[in-house]
């Protein structure tokens, strides 16, 4: 039977005839159909197997805000060396130089044995071992700001790999195009013959999606269920919070890793006056010091910060009402400078919860960890003891993903430790525990990769069904 072709694609064909493999935009501009026109077209084309659609991408590389930085002023390393070509420097000075990079400097420079660290009475004195050559990192910041290279063009994979780990130096963008060329079939069918305009009435119908919420939020809406109908109460906080209630209040040192730039977002030039009472602030530093044996800053407890988790919510909670009963729970973003990758990323959403009680043990926590993942549809649950800096005891939450045949974690969980609680005047157990819902949404939707959930890919969007 002969085939009946709409204008649209008697047009297309008889480009394509001429010139192979164009792509979408080049095939408008070359004929005068509008964007969409072509697109149609192209689709009627591929479902009557007249049309090859073959998809391809491309990666380019190019630099990120660090390394724009870098390549007008230096890496950190080349910046310390440079610093201490005269003679040795205090190490307090050259942190006033190089501000937040001091650590990244001192500890690639010291690996490279470009300097030695000597400590005195008075400080560090940091001094030059050997004034290091041009580095690989360094030709390649260099290539990188003269323009973008495709991934495929790297000279040096393992310049690439190192400058890639450290955070917004490289940026990876990769795009994906579309050629379109002919079948056999459509090279010999005639376009100039006209079949009366009659319809195809076994022609596909163009499909329609109904809308729908998002995946994800199907996952937050399910778990707040889930929490309601086991009798808690979902308190609200603020994503921005002082330090006080982020960090201190959970007795995490002021010196702490997690509290620093590479790890947390602080918003700049922004302190909170009035962040806690003065007996608040008052018992939990004297905790501190007496836990910590250092001086406790209530200059750093004024920072604000963008919350790294929800527990800031819950420990506010606490020391504002001093409850003897509760079972309240919290859920919402929080955000960490970290890398991105398949499993990490900076803005995610969080459930904490919490459950005081004059005799609640480890034994009831469990319990209802194991009721909650059961109602979300996880019935392969263990826990195993660990460590969190703010519980004692704590244990790790695993459970079993039958696709990948393994277990994996999920939520952390414990009793929060007596230098959480004292201080707010709170002299009964605490349960507490909380982790990420993007990995429980990855486990029910099968995924692999976390950045699926914000991709906008509206072909998975559309084919995934509603969360059971």
């Amino acid at each position: 039977m002969s085939q009946i072709l709409h204008p649209i694609e008697k047009t297309i064909i008889r480009l394509l005839r001429t010139t192979s493999n164009l792509t979408e935009v080049q095939i408008s501009e070359m004929t005068n159909l509008s964007i969409d026109q072509t697109r149609r077209g192209i689709e009627w084309l591929r479902l009557k197997n007249l049309a090859v659609v073959s998809e391809s991408e491309e990666s380019f590389v190019t630099l990120g805000k660090n390394g724009l930085a870098a390549s007008q002023e230096g890496l950190p390393e080349r910046r310390l060396a440079k610093l201490i070509t005269a003679g040795p420097m205090d190490l307090e000075a050259l942190r006033k130089k190089l501000g937040d990079d001091t650590n990244i400097a001192i500890a690639i420079a010291r690996k490279s044995n470009w300097i030695e660290i000597q400590k005195t009475e008075s400080g560090s004195i940091v001094s030059q071992r050997n004034f290091p050559d041009r580095t690989n990192e360094e030709e390649l910041i260099s290539l990188l700001a003269k323009g973008k290279l495709r991934l495929d063009q790297i000279p040096d994979t393992s310049a690439f790999e190192s400058l890639n780990r450290r955070p917004d130096f490289i940026v990876v963008q990769t795009t994906k195009s579309k050629t379109i060329s002919l079948t056999s079939q459509a090279k010999s069918i005639d376009t100039e013959k006209d079949y009366g305009g009659a319809i195809n009435v076994e022609a596909q119908a163009p499909p329609v999606f109904a809308a729908k919420t998002h995946p994800l939020k199907d996952v937050i809406n399910e778990i707040r269920e889930v929490f309601v109908s086991l009798g808690f109460t979902e308190i609200i906080g603020n994503l921005a919070q002082p330090a006080f209630w982020n960090f201190d209040a959970l007795f995490t040192p002021q010196d702490h890793p997690a509290r620093e730039m590479q790890d947390t977002f602080y918003l700049k030039e922004k302190t909170a006056q009035k962040f806690a009472s003065p007996s608040q602030i008052g018992k939990v530093s004297d905790m501190h010091k007496k836990g910590w044996k250092y001086k406790w800053s209530a200059d750093a407890a004024k920072r604000m910060v963008l919350r790294t988790h929800t527990t800031c919510v819950t420990i506010k909670y606490l020391a504002d009402n001093m409850p003897e009963d509760a079972r309240i729970f919290s859920l919402g973003r929080v955000f960490r400078n970290e890398k991105v990758s398949y499993k990490h990323l900076v803005e995610f959403h969080q459930v904490e919860g919490i459950v005081v009680g004059k005799n609640v043990s480890l034994r009831n926590l469990m319990g209802i960890q194991t009721e909650f993942y059961k109602k979300m549809g996880l019935d392969r649950i263990k826990f195993w003891p660990t460590f969190f800096p703010y519980t004692e005891p704590s244990l790790q939450t695993m459970v079993y993903n039958k696709r990948l045949d393994r277990w994996v974690e999920l939520f952390g969980m414990g009793i929060f430790r007596p230098e959480v609680t004292r201080p707010f005047g709170i002299t009964r157990p605490v349960l507490a525990w909380g982790g990420g819902i993007e990995r429980i949404a990855m486990l029910k939707y099968g995924l692999d990769d976390v950045r699926q959930f914000y991709n906008n890919d509206l072909g998975w969007l559309r084919s995934v069904p509603k969360c059971p």
